[in-house]
């Protein structure tokens, strides 16, 4: 009999760890005697052992990347051989040799009669391990960290924010002037476990124009958009849930998520929202905990959530026990509102998120989450224990007398004319040289345009790099790697130098 006949037999029959498989001999034949590496096979050739060994640290490298990510934790079987070996494309006994040398490592152990286990005292979260090893230009940390760290002479088409000279300079000037003569208490003491009241009042009060009534015990205020979602990670998930995304969708969900240790699984997003079909058969096949999405105008789309689309997301949600997180922090920048899960379902599955980086200050750092007032109490909790209170005192104020000017609503409506401008334009600019929309958003800074002749966007991304312009390429957004010649364009970060730099790139 085959070796690996007999490996398969061993496994079925339970003894895939009780005998050969636990010392490393998955059986005693060839493969047991170390021929795969050692013997006839390398024989006067030495390019198989090479080979051989360069997937025996391709197999490990997997299991560490899952370990890293916690879609492996401790005490979970990993596996089976066989299994194993069917989803690398490699023998069973590089499957057993990478076992045997993890083992050694301490990473894993076997347990008789059962395989093989992940062993205690996993190594901390490194989250640029915890996902697939992607190409630095589309890593998506490294490309957030571009953008932040990029000096000024750099140009960020590909960073999720606008222009200073975009924003509303005067009303945060004045607001901060006005902060000055508040009491002292609000400039050097802690803010309260939810956040500013007056604040939440006008949160409620801009729900109440969609239909949604919440009282202000179903509001609070966080440090950041960001940390609104790390909260609730902390509280909804354990490690090893499974979370839904979008495919494509902000890049940081997937970031946060693996830093929350969940397992992630996508679905792949249309014009009008996420495929239902393929959505529905996801809760099913996964039964995930969490559904995280955009509201108003999908990131990095620009796509607009449907009518029909909506009802049948949470009509399959209601079915299967699925609570979605609703991100709505490009919501002022639509010309009309779009419908909102939240304003549908009214807030028994559905939790509302957002911030004012985008249409106020990205440096004024002040979030909120929309919820269930038992929720809200369990999040305060949270909140106190991992930051000591809400957000800052000084920032909350600073976002309600700016949201109060009475010129902001007015910085609004000219904000939105001037981005409906600029995507027209840039979209003739970027057409011109052979993108195409994959979609026309109805508001807001973001193009999802795919290269001419279906380029590779992570090549054009390096050479742009190197002439000084940070882009946003596809696959950054895209769990299943799927993207790879879209590229999401910033309009607002776009000039003539950006458009030269495309065209040579191209050539």
């Amino acid at each position: 009999m085959a070796a690996d006949d007999r490996a398969a037999r061993s496994e079925a029959t339970g003894t895939e760890a009780t005998g050969t498989e636990a010392t490393g001999t998955e059986a005693t034949g060839t493969e047991a005697t170390g021929t795969e590496a050692t013997g006839t096979e390398a024989r006067g050739n030495l390019a198989p052992r090479i080979m051989a060994m360069s997937r025996t640290e391709a197999v490990m490298a997997e299991i560490r990347r899952r370990l890293a990510g916690r879609s492996l934790t401790a005490g979970e079987k990993l596996p089976s051989i066989r299994r194993f070996a069917r989803e690398m494309r490699v023998s069973p006994s590089t499957v057993v040799e990478a076992y045997d040398r993890l083992a050694a490592e301490g990473l894993i152990r076997s347990r008789a009669g059962s395989g093989f286990f992940v062993a205690g005292g996993v190594p901390p979260v490194a989250l640029a391990d915890a996902g697939p090893r992607l190409d630095r230009a589309i890593d998506p940390l490294w490309v957030s960290r571009q953008s932040l760290d990029a000096p000024p002479d750099m140009v960020r088409p590909g960073c999720g924010w606008l222009p200073a000279d975009w924003m509303p300079g005067p009303a945060i000037r004045r607001a901060i002037r006005a902060l000055a003569r508040a009491d002292d208490s609000v400039l050097t003491e802690y803010g309260g476990t939810r956040g500013s009241r007056a604040l939440r009042q006008l949160l409620a009060r801009r729900c109440a124009t969609e239909g949604l009534d919440v009282g202000t015990d179903q509001i609070l205020l966080t440090a950041s958009g960001t940390q609104a979602i790390d909260l609730l990670c902390r509280f909804l998930l354990n490690p090893g849930d499974t979370v839904l995304v979008d495919d494509p969708c902000y890049f940081n969900f997937q970031a946060l998520l693996r830093a929350s240790r969940a397992k992630i699984v996508s679905v792949p997003y249309t014009p009008v929202g996420p495929d239902v079909a393929r959505f529905t058969e996801a809760l099913a096949t996964h039964r995930p905990r969490l559904y995280i999405t955009n509201s108003a105008l999908h990131n990095p789309t620009g796509a607009t959530l449907s009518p029909q689309t909506a009802h049948r997301l949470l009509t399959a949600a209601a079915a299967h026990d699925l609570t979605i997180v609703e991100d709505e922090i490009f919501a002022d920048f639509e010309p009309e509102p779009s419908p909102r899960l939240a304003g549908l379902e009214g807030l028994n599955r559905v939790i509302r998120i957002g911030s004012f980086s985008k249409t106020l200050s990205a440096s004024i750092r002040c979030g909120y989450i929309v919820a269930r007032a038992d929720w809200i109490e369990g999040l305060v909790d949270l909140q106190v224990a991992t930051s000591f209170g809400g957000p800052s005192p000084v920032a909350a104020e600073l976002v309600l007398g700016t949201l109060g000017d009475g010129s902001y609503r007015k910085h609004l409506a000219a904000l939105r004319g001037r981005l409906a401008r600029r995507r027209r334009e840039m979209l003739g600019a970027l057409e011109g040289l052979g993108f195409n929309a994959w979609t026309l958003p109805r508001g807001g800074f973001y193009l999802w345009c795919h290269l001419p002749e279906r380029r590779d966007a992570a090549e054009l991304a390096r050479a742009a790099l190197a002439e000084r312009v940070v882009l946003a390429p596809g696959n950054a957004f895209s769990v299943t790697q799927s993207a790879g010649d879209l590229m999401r364009f910033n309009v607002a970060q776009m000039n003539p130098d950006v458009l030269r730099v495309l065209g040579r790139a191209l050539r």
